[in-house]
């Protein structure tokens, strides 16, 4: 089968990209900057340059396509300019849908997140269809929901559409911010993480990166058109993610509980620093906002129409921790390598 995706060169999609070339399908990826790609290269894998507003890049890459995955996006917590994240979120993902029926491709399967699932209330689990009218705490939950919102619009006209949403990921990978959780499964490994938002209590869902792979092409083979599937993995308050992370590395590290109302301060100032600089902040206050409101994934739809199956977090993290070390991420001694 002949495949394009965007956002090749990214987290998930980087994964995707050798897992459908070790089923033996022929992948065009569309790439900004071809420095990224001398690590992965196969007989049965294209490199289109240009980006989701290069209509010639788009058409020359899904010609003869059966399968377009879209992962591109606008992910950074900040920008100078804030319709940046609306017009590659929403603009990027129309010029994709749009040049996809050109090419009478017969399957789109949009990467979105299950940021826009919102937030459980009186600790219910959320799914697909619990929450209709949500308000979102972030730009890039607010253009996503808007995406899918146009996205799903396409679906009756000649496309077939499946949309993901992925929780929070994890596992092998570029350490990217799209893969912060493994940042922090490092840090914490190394002796350098010691904090804990808040009281602690706040549910969240974690997943591992295999298991989102899987999905999308579960996604592609058996979703329903017109569909969205959360991809998620266990739901776990910030206590229990830092107790299982600390039983797989073997040390139990004290950690600090940092009470939210320092941290936002911390936050503002960062930002006046961004807007001096122009370097925008590990994260911002609207992401926090988001992460202290708990998130109960079920995946159900998932597992029960695509036989979606959830990596145990404890076994996730481990094969997180054995890759990290096969990669020499840090010495033994806890010290970061230079």
């Amino acid at each position: 089968m002949k495949i394009f995706i965007t956002g090749g060169t990214g987290f998930i999609g980087r994964r995707l990209a050798e897992k459908l070339v070790t089923l033996g399908h022929e992948v065009i990826m569309l790439i900004r900057d071809p420095s990224k790609v001398t690590a992965f290269k196969s007989d049965k894998t294209t490199y289109i340059k240009g980006d989701i507003f290069d209509l010639g890049a788009l058409n020359q890459g899904m010609a003869g396509c059966d399968w377009v995955f879209h992962l591109a996006a606008f992910t950074k917590p900040w920008s100078k300019d804030p319709s940046q994240a609306y017009r590659t979120n929403v603009t990027g993902t129309i010029n994709v849908i749009e040049t996809a029926i050109n090419n009478s491709v017969k399957r789109v399967i949009i990467t979105s997140t299950a940021g826009t699932m919102g937030f459980s209330s009186n600790g219910h689990p959320i799914n697909e269809d619990t929450n209709t009218n949500q308000e979102y705490q972030t730009l890039y939950d607010k253009t996503k929901a808007e995406a899918e919102k146009k996205a799903l619009h396409y679906s009756k006209k000649g496309v077939e559409i499946i949309i993901t949403n992925p929780s929070r990921i994890y596992g092998p990978g570029r350490l990217s911010k799209s893969n912060s959780l493994t940042k922090i499964i490092k840090w914490y490994s190394a002796g350098l993480w010691r904090i804990i938002p808040g009281k602690g209590n706040s549910i969240g869902n974690y997943v591992y990166i295999d298991d989102v792979v899987d999905g999308h092409i579960l996604a592609a083979q058996s979703g329903r058109n017109g569909e969205r599937y959360i991809l998620g993995g266990e739901n776990l308050t910030f206590i229990d993610l830092f107790r299982k992370i600390g039983e797989a590395t073997g040390s139990q590290r004290r950690l600090f509980h940092l009470s939210l109302r320092f941290i936002r301060l911390i936050l503002k100032l960062s930002i006046l620093i961004s807007g001096i600089t122009g370097i925008p902040p590990i994260i911002t206050e609207d992401w926090i906002n988001k992460y202290v409101n708990d998130a109960i994934l079920s995946s159900d739809k998932a597992i029960n129409e695509l036989g979606y199956r959830i990596t145990p977090f404890s076994e996730g993290v481990r094969e997180t921790l054995n890759w990290l070390n096969t990669k020499k991420t840090w010495r033994k001694t806890g010290r970061h390598m230079h």
